[in-house]
């Protein structure tokens, strides 16, 4: 068994049944991820869409990619064909692009909304104003292939795990929120993305489905 088996086995055998991993490959060599995959391991983060293309080029047509990164518009239409899930919507501009480029690729898109709930202001995301504006827009005028499936956050980058449980929580009372007023019948809002590497295990506590990991399975970069 190799390390990345290795490491893998150990974070999946930590986590809850209905959560699921995303292996962030970003930076990583094809070589790398391929040891992933063939542990098992399919589901697969990238921040940039130029790496994920090159990548999905390369490996089994069975990986599900998802884009975790900061996206620009004029970005959309490369990954459109297969991305698996977008985990980084961070407007209404963004998501009327996903919804044009996933109709002309004749496919259903899934998303996550993304919020900003870290202390740092280089991150990306909406606050809870923009997020339920934007919610409100697609209530009263649904887009077409978009389908939305919860929420994304960072937490602040610091040692205090007091103040990452309080953003974590904040971002699961959002979602809790964002579901009762908008997504009370749709079972397709499902899905809150939080915890990385150094702060998954909060996260998982605090209610995430979907944790993204990348220097606990592939090493220091």
């Amino acid at each position: 068994m190799t390390l990345i088996a290795q490491r893998l086995q150990t974070i999946r055998s930590a986590l809850p049944a209905g959560v699921t991993l995303v292996a962030v490959s970003k930076t990583y060599g094809a070589e790398q991820v391929q040891e992933a995959y063939d542990a098992g391991q399919r589901d697969f983060g990238e921040n940039r869409v130029q790496e994920l293309e090159t990548k999905a080029h390369i490996l089994p047509a069975d990986c599900r990619w998802h884009l975790i990164g900061h996206l620009q518009s004029n970005k959309v239409r490369f990954i459109a064909p297969y991305v698996h899930l977008i985990h980084s919507v961070d407007s209404l501009a963004l998501l009327k692009e996903i919804s044009k480029q996933a109709v002309k690729c004749g496919r259903t898109i899934d998303c996550l909304l993304q919020m900003h709930i870290a202390l740092e202001e280089t991150k990306y995301g909406m606050n809870e104003d923009e997020l339920f504006g934007l919610l409100h827009v697609c209530a009263g005028a649904p887009l077409p292939n978009v389908r939305i499936r919860g929420l994304m956050g960072m937490a602040t980058f610091t040692d205090d795990q007091v103040r990452i449980r309080q953003e974590f929580v904040a971002l699961k009372n959002c979602f809790t929120r964002a579901k009762n007023k908008y997504f009370a019948h749709d079972s397709d809002f499902d899905q809150l993305s939080m915890g990385m590497s150094s702060d998954w295990q909060i996260a998982v506590e605090v209610g995430s489905t979907l944790v993204r990991i990348g220097s606990s399975i592939f090493g220091t970069r």
